[in-house]
């Protein structure tokens, strides 16, 4: 069913390569960068469990702004690292990527050499990093981690480390990641489990380990740690995430101002507060703590496809990239994305029609950015084959979010139909 978009034999990046082990020099230079890039914030890297470790292991972290990469390598250093990366870190410099040893992959994808990559990272002797949420934290708690993490923990038999951001999205939420915020970041570096464990436990064990190592809530840090946090434009955005108004009801609707999210349907508002709760400014407050606006958005997701209703079609401005120097700019396509198709997005180029199918199973989460840098600051979704990535700007206003709690649900339950 799938079509190619026809190129005219332009050569596509090849992903499918062994990185280089990372000279010495470089995993210093990463140390020291890191450090400058710092200087101004308040931060703390501390390790539990971690005497005496050393390479192999495995680093699996949480995700929620670039500063991730910085913490890290402060508690790696001077072990040798190899970074998974996803093909747009690799834009106008794959040189670099390269040269500092990163692992281009494209998300959600089968990339059976990914797997190869890894095995090959740690027999070296060196410390494989990857963020198996693959993406940041849209509101600040764990997202959706794949069963397949821990048959790749499994497979390679060597220490696992859990890196915990805490505090990274506050400071760069990544619904509004240009404005940096003031907070205090703190990093864990644990060890969760050792080859001997791991050989005794079956792969829903050490699942069911890494996702306990790896949940977390910043709202909740902010509360804890009594975090203020007084920008007077702390809620610009936060309707990216927040789309559906839980008074009214109405989807994609909602938008934000200031410190103020509100709904542009019934006029209900609500102010987030410098400790990050929400309350009301009228009425009765719905939810007053982030993360649960956001999961209840999901299971008003998950009743649709359950009855049946879900289905999303719209007219996309389409961004490809085959490779890393350029995005192509393929013009307007139709995206479509329901539970017995999966995403279908069909288009024109060069003459030629080009036919993207990505079956349910075959996408287990959806990348998705709110105002993304590269090609142009609107919202957009990347849906990626095995060798190419196509970035899709919808025509309908703050649909993403609820693109990706769909494409979320439908591959779990394909996969629970699967199982039976």
């Amino acid at each position: 069913m799938t079509k190619d978009v026809n190129y005219k034999n332009k050569k596509r990046y090849k992903t499918a390569k062994y990185p280089i082990r990372q000279p010495l020099f470089i995993v210093w230079l990463i140390w020291l960068l890191s450090k400058i890039m710092l200087l101004l914030k308040k931060h703390k890297v501390e390790k539990i469990n971690m005497e005496g470790l050393k390479p192999p292991y495995m680093i699996l972290s949480n995700h929620m702004s670039f500063v991730d990469f910085e913490l890290t390598a402060l508690g790696t250093t001077p072990h040798r690292v190899n970074n998974v990366v996803n093909i747009d870190g690799y834009y106008l410099r794959p040189w670099l990527m390269e040269l500092i040893g990163a692992i281009c992959t494209r998300k959600f994808t089968m990339d059976l050499h990914l797997v190869k990559s890894i095995k090959k990272v740690l027999s070296r002797g060196d410390v494989l990093c990857m963020y198996p949420e693959a993406r940041y934290s849209p509101c600040g708690v764990e997202s959706y981690i794949p069963d397949s993490v821990g048959m790749l923990v499994k497979r390679n038999k060597v220490s696992v480390v859990a890196v915990v951001h805490r505090g990274n999205y506050l400071h760069a939420p990544f619904w509004d990641f240009r404005h940096k915020r003031k907070v205090p970041l703190h990093t864990t570096m644990t060890k969760i489990l050792t080859p001997e464990e791991i050989e005794k436990m079956s792969v829903e064990e050490i699942n069911a380990v890494i996702r306990k190592a790896l949940s977390y809530d910043d709202y909740k840090y902010q509360k804890e740690n009594g975090i203020i946090i007084n920008e007077k434009n702390r809620a610009n955005g936060l309707h990216k995430i927040l789309y559906q108004c839980p008074h009214c009801g109405t989807e994609h609707k909602m938008a934000s101002s200031g410190a103020e999210l509100f709904c542009t349907e019934c006029g209900k508002r609500w102010l987030l507060g410098e400790d990050g709760s929400l309350s009301a400014v009228e009425g009765k407050t719905e939810f007053s703590h982030v993360p649960d606006w956001f999961s209840w958005e999901r299971e008003q997701v998950r009743a649709q496809i359950e009855r049946g209703e879900y289905r999303f079609e719209d007219d996309v401005d389409v961004y490809s990239m085959p490779r890393c120097w350029r995005f192509e700019p393929l013009g307007k396509a139709k995206l479509t994305h329901d539970p017995e198709n999966g995403f279908v997005l069909a288009g024109h180029y060069r003459s030629e029609d080009y036919l993207i199918h990505r079956a349910p199973l075959q996408t287990n989460s959806l990348h998705v950015e709110y105002d993304f840098p590269h090609i142009k600051p609107f919202d957009c979704v990347d849906i990626s084959t095995e060798n190419d990535s196509f970035y899709c700007f919808p025509t309908k206003e703050n649909v993403i979010t609820k693109l990706g709690f769909a494409t979320e649900i439908i591959y779990q339950s394909e996969m629970a139909k699967k199982r039976k």
